[in-house]
């Protein structure tokens, strides 16, 4: 993929993926993250799953849960940002109040929607979590048992069901500058 960006762009960009489980966030995420880095740019990516793991541990999925996630995505990525650092977020999500906590506290924010019909999303899902979901083996999924409130006013929507991943991220570089 070629796309010129000027190298003197400022740094300390906070893209916020946000979009249901197999949406396509991550794997966006990561391209995108390569693509700046190839360009001689600062970037980490912060994924969901990942900061879960690292820094959520003892979070459930009670929507308190789910806000401290974001807290704690929001303060890493700030520090990052303030460092000249762009910082590349695949997470969930999915109240709108969680996003607009990270738009009122990143000052160069930009809420990426990635969008993906539900069907899609269950047919990638390696994990089976859907399935478990619609069993009622996980409580408070996203899409299934909880709702996922859809971006209002997104600075950038993708589509991840039908438009390719350079597209993607091309149209996600258009908005470094």
């Amino acid at each position: 993929m070629t796309h010129t960006l000027n190298k003197t762009a400022p740094a300390g960009l906070a893209y916020w993926l946000t979009g249901l489980s197999g949406s396509g966030k991550t794997t966006t995420a990561k391209a995108l993250a390569a693509e700046l880095a190839a360009l001689g740019h600062a970037v980490e990516c912060l994924d969901g799953d990942e900061l879960r793991r690292q820094v959520g541990t003892g979070l459930g999925f009670s929507r308190e849960d789910r806000m401290e996630n974001v807290r704690r995505a929001v303060f890493i990525s700030g520090l990052l940002n303030r460092n000249g650092i762009t910082t590349v977020v695949s997470l969930i999500s999915p109240y709108r109040e969680m996003r607009e906590y990270a738009r009122q506290n990143l000052p160069r924010f930009i809420e990426v929607f990635v969008d993906c019909p539900l069907e899609e999303c269950e047919r990638r899902d390696v994990k089976g979590l859907y399935a478990k979901a619609r069993n009622g083996e996980i409580p408070a999924f996203t899409g299934i048992s909880d709702p996922y409130e859809v971006p209002e006013n997104p600075e950038l929507v993708i589509r991840t069901n039908g438009d390719t991943l350079e597209l993607n991220v091309r149209r996600l570089l258009d908005f470094y500058v």
